[in-house]
């Protein structure tokens, strides 16, 4: 993973290739982003232009000795702390007994999450961990020299497992070696230790621009640029929410949402009933990303009310749609409740309920909203 391939986030690396290259890069650095937004990915790009042998201003080569051992994850100066349980009774989680399965499933996911990486390595519900034997084992290494001579990183993720246990690390983060840099990948800084929040440099990553997801999932061949567009409307920010949204929208989703939009705007029972039976024979999840798409609809017919002068990021006929709903008489208050209306429903579709009976009642309370009519009590 090069920083060029990180997707999003041009701010976060334009701010820390500049600290490197001026000089002046903390030596505890803490990247605070939510799920999704590639922290861990980042910062594994930010290792290999540490290591490169030929980076360059803007990248590491990609293609150096260090640059394949990083890609690999096994550079020698190259230290990871991950939350991790123990392999059997009676011995304590350590990141060391299974940097095998860490290296495996960063291969295949840099973008997964906490939650995927504890059910790789089967600890069903069993809490991951960053215990105070694996903060011992850090400070250990680290005081080591350089096993290639130059400098040593320290990557923690998910700082927020390190319990009151942490605190045995605050003396390395203060003062750590000679050329050791320590990344640390967070999602909740509330969840993490005062101690240490307070010892690092914190560079906040922001939710991953629309285009910037759909550009990346159409380069990489993952969907074609209809579908990209759409899901990077649905994605909220997030690459991980958006791979995920790929493995479960098959179909252009637009036909179906102006279809069902002309039904409830002509209070049309029998297409409204069609529209209910076809959709409850989707799966919750392609059920979900429908109405979550839309959802997005209706926020860009909000910012086109009220924003005329910006264009909507979206394919010609869906910024129309996006226009047109703006230009309907349809008060402020009539689309908030829409789209308050699709949550709740989300809601009850995620738990189960009966989605053809969800999905029918949602379209009757979305034509009462639409001709701003109270719900009958």
């Amino acid at each position: 993973m090069q920083l060029s391939q990180v997707v999003g986030q041009q701010a976060a690396k334009q701010g820390l290739l500049h600290m490197f290259n001026s000089g002046h890069f903390p030596h505890a650095l803490l990247l605070a982003g939510h799920e999704g937004t590639g922290g861990l990915p980042l910062a594994l790009a930010l290792a290999k232009y540490v290591f490169c042998e030929n980076r360059t201003a803007t990248d590491a080569c990609g293609t150096c000795a260090s640059c394949g051992k990083v890609e690999k994850l096994e550079h020698a100066d190259l230290h990871l702390s991950f939350p991790s349980i123990p392999p059997k009774p009676g011995t304590k989680a350590m990141s060391k007994y299974y940097i095998s399965d860490f290296r495996e499933f960063v291969g295949q996911t840099p973008y997964g999450t906490t939650y995927d990486w504890l059910q790789f390595i089967n600890a069903e519900n069993k809490q991951g961990n960053l215990t105070a034997e694996e903060c011992r084992e850090m400070i250990e290494q680290l005081n080591l020299k350089s096993y290639e001579g130059g400098k040593k990183v320290q990557l923690i993720w998910r700082p927020e497992y390190l319990g009151k246990e942490g605190n045995i690390l605050l003396k390395l983060i203060e003062e750590p070696p000679a050329d050791t840099l320590m990344i640390f990948v967070a999602e909740a800084t509330e969840d993490i230790l005062p101690t240490i929040l307070s010892r690092t440099q914190i560079v906040r990553l922001a939710p991953i621009p629309a285009a910037d997801i759909a550009d990346t999932l159409m380069q990489r061949r993952i969907t074609d640029e209809r579908n990209a567009a759409q899901i990077g409307h649905m994605a909220g920010g997030s690459f991980t929410e958006a791979l995920r949204l790929v493995q479960h929208t098959q179909n252009d989703l637009f036909a179906d949402v102006r279809n069902w939009f002309n039904a409830l705007f002509t209070n049309n029972g029998i297409a409204i009933a069609k529209f209910s039976d076809d959709w409850s024979k989707a799966g919750r999840e392609q059920q979900k990303n429908f109405l979550h798409y839309v959802i997005s609809l209706l926020e860009n017919a909000i910012r086109c009310r009220y924003l005329p002068q910006l264009s909507p990021a979206l394919p010609p006929d869906e910024a129309q749609f996006a226009q047109k709903l703006a230009g309907m008489k349809l008060t402020f208050e009539a689309m908030q409740q829409m789209t308050e209306e699709i949550s709740k429903t989300i809601y009850h579709i995620e738990r189960n309920a009966h989605s053809k009976t969800q999905l029918h009642a949602l379209s009757v309370r979305l034509v009462y909203a639409i001709q701003n009519r109270p719900l009958p009590v």
